[in-house]
């Protein structure tokens, strides 16, 4: 239950009877990782929402005798009460159930290094474990093959491409907090609560670098009719020692507009694969249909005025803000409208590393 949903069918229905087996192969990290070739020694440490902490002891004595700690935490999936995690499982706040926390304070002190593993199904409060962890992979319920999945990350068989589809929080209670917020819902003298996320939307790391230039709007074009698209093109070099994969976000801002939008909002993305000094020229096509909202009427609309486009590896690492005036009458569009940027990669070339 650290890798189905509560959903999933050995949860929802399996749950219900135990006396049946579920019928499935369900590797876990540690069998994956031995199945990897890794020589690895496992102390349970902590149950996921138990207070008990009589495990602390032996997985400190082995993370101390280890070259590194894989410390994999989190949830139980389950319904109503039954999980950790799940429909009917709320969580007063985003603490790490049980005394899990502390068993990763127990095991960074030793001053080993620390790999954390979440299997979660919710983002978890990390502020004060990431900054001390090796690395922190977040793979909510991966699933069935799950384990196998994760092995091939840590151990570096694949390099990791995936970005964060949430906020991870740095604190318990810096809450609610969404990516999407108006402006008053980000740090502010409104609140002494500062809800900038530990790692925002969008964010995630490889075992390579990249890097990007040549940020621009094709035809060099100012004014953006209400009624037509423009093209937004950046450079993607591979700049480390082996393959990988980039990803491209672009957000919009609407700085003035006749109700409330949020600061920035996610209108397209691509993710680029490059060899060892490679490039690509990415570039998205963005519909004015895509800066619409429901207006003051109560209709969706492309109203003109003042708008930005981000270029940004995630929501808190824009790369070139891209200021357009649209232009026109305000326009009212349907269901028929575009939803998404379109996106070519083009020009590839090789350069030295």
């Amino acid at each position: 239950m650290a890798m189905l949903g509560c959903y999933s069918f050995p949860a929802h229905v399996g749950s219900q009877h135990p006396d049946v087996p579920i019928g499935l192969d369900i590797p876990t990290v540690l069998g994956s990782l031995r199945e990897a070739g890794l020589a690895a020694a496992h102390a349970r440490g902590a149950d996921v929402d138990t207070d008990d902490r009589s495990g602390f002891a032996e997985a400190v004595a082995a993370a101390r005798d280890a070259d590194v700690t894989i410390a994999v935490v989190g949830d139980r999936a389950g319904l109503f009460g039954r999980g950790t995690s799940g429909e009917g499982c709320d969580a007063a706040d985003l603490r790490l159930p049980g005394v899990q926390r502390e068993l990763l304070e127990a095991l960074l002190d030793t001053g080993r290094p620390v790999v954390v593993v979440l299997l979660t199904g919710r983002p978890y409060a990390l502020g004060g474990i990431a900054e001390r962890a090796a690395a922190v992979l977040q793979g909510f319920f991966p699933g069935q093959e799950g384990g196998p999945a994760i092995a091939e990350v840590l151990t570096g068989a694949v390099s990791p491409s995936g970005r964060l589809p949430v906020g991870i929080p740095r604190d318990p209670g810096g809450q609610p907090g969404t990516y999407l917020t108006a402006p008053l819902g980000q740090r502010s003298g409104v609140s002494n609560i500062d809800p900038t996320p530990l790692y925002p939307f969008g964010h995630g790391l490889g075992y390579t670098d990249f890097a990007w230039s040549g940020v621009e709007i094709l035809g060099g074009a100012e004014e953006w009719p209400v009624d037509s698209a423009v093209e937004v093109a950046v450079t993607v070099t591979n700049t480390g020692e082996r393959s990988g994969a980039d990803v491209v976000q672009l957000y919009a801002h609407d700085p003035v507009a006749q109700v409330v939008r949020p600061v920035q909002r996610l209108v397209g993305f691509q993710r680029v694969a490059l060899e060892p000094g490679a490039s690509a020229r990415v570039v998205l096509t963005v519909h004015a249909d895509l800066l619409s909202f429901t207006g003051r009427a109560g209709h969706r609309i492309v109203e003109p005025g003042a708008v930005q486009l981000r270029v940004a590896r995630s929501s808190g690492d824009v790369v070139a803000e891209l200021d357009l005036v649209s232009v026109g009458a305000e326009r009212r569009v349907g269901q028929d409208r575009e939803l998404l940027a379109t996106a070519r990669v083009e020009a590839f070339e090789a350069v030295p590393v």
